[in-house]
């Protein structure tokens, strides 16, 4: 047992109190140990009984503990809280005694906090071997301003009226993580497949060619506009299931590094500015910013780009 940081004595100080007593007297032992009379008296009384292990610090809990509740008492505690997962209050109600020992209890158990109703889903992760196997394809609702809006400064009474929305739409090759993005009018599937011919040319330029596309159910997703440009190109179209984004979470994960990066990360004038800084910004993620799922290093780094080739890279 670890000694109090103000203990006067350690055991072996103890021992030589004890030794100090029968040379010098309990009086004057206990003054040069800094102690009272009282508490040598106790030493040399334990050493004379137990011997050295007399000395040793013990532990401070009583013997008997008349008001600590049985076995019966605190297994029905911990069932109801495990199986009716009732609340504290309503357990010592029940059982008839104090909230405190029913906290005690369910912490001793592991029970303070109860595991859900329903377990997670397990994590899948999934990545394709070459790059253009899987095209993710995803859009978001962006607002358009004439000014900063209260999401920098704080201030709900200043807003640019009947301002209308933008849609930036993304996709990210599943192997090597290069993204591609656009900030369109709309989320129509007129928007979609214009933007699915941009990224595919975009792909082609740096050697990638496009086998498949997922995409969400979303309604410019399920036209037959876009499935219609999707068999002429004779790429493949896959779909999530309902309401499973995680699904397409290569994608969802893309859209949050945007707006956190890109969308939200600077004071834009306006919305005009804010889209001409996507494209500076997504040749800085796919040639030098490092991605925790390519070993640290950009994107293009699985497409052969080493990040030292100004030409190739950068034209």
């Amino acid at each position: 047992m670890n000694s109090h940081k103000n203990a006067s004595l350690t055991p072996r100080g103890r021992e030589h109190l004890v030794k100090n007593i029968a040379s010098q007297g309990a009086r004057k032992a206990a003054d040069a140990a800094g102690i009272s009379t009282r508490t040598a008296a106790r030493w040399k009384r334990r050493y004379q009984l137990e011997g050295v292990a007399g000395l040793r610090d013990r532990s401070s809990r009583p013997h008997r503990s008349p008001t600590r509740i049985g076995s019966d008492k605190t297994e029905r505690i911990e069932g109801l809280r495990r199986n009716q997962r009732l609340g504290y209050a309503q357990i010592a109600e029940r059982v008839g005694v104090s909230k405190s020992t029913v906290g005690r209890v369910c912490v001793k158990a592991g029970l303070a906090k109860l595991p859900p109703v329903q377990d997670s889903v397990p994590v899948r992760r999934y990545e394709k071997e070459r790059p253009g196997e899987l095209l993710h394809m995803d859009m978001k609702k962006l607002g358009c301003f004439d000014q900063p809006g209260h999401r920098v400064t704080g201030d709900r009474t200043r807003n640019t009226p009947r301002a209308g929305w933008q849609a930036l739409h993304v996709a990210i090759d599943d192997h090597s993580r290069v993204g591609f993005s656009q900030v369109l009018r709309d989320e129509t599937s007129h928007s979609a497949c214009d933007f699915l011919i941009a990224a595919l040319r975009y792909y082609r330029k740096l050697g990638v060619p496009i086998q498949a596309v997922m995409t969400d159910n979303g309604s410019a997703y399920k036209s037959r506009r876009f499935a219609k440009l999707l068999r002429r190109l004779g790429i493949k179209h896959k779909r999530t299931r309902p309401y499973t984004p995680r699904t397409n979470g290569k994608a969802e994960r893309f859209i949050q590094t945007l707006l956190r990066e890109w969308a939200y990360a600077y004071r834009y004038p306006s919305s005009d500015v804010r889209a001409a800084e996507l494209q500076p910004w997504m040749q800085h993620y796919n040639f030098s910013r490092p991605h925790s799922a390519v070993s640290h290093k950009p994107p293009a780094f699985r497409l052969g780009f080493d990040g030292n080739n100004v030409l190739r890279n950068y034209t």
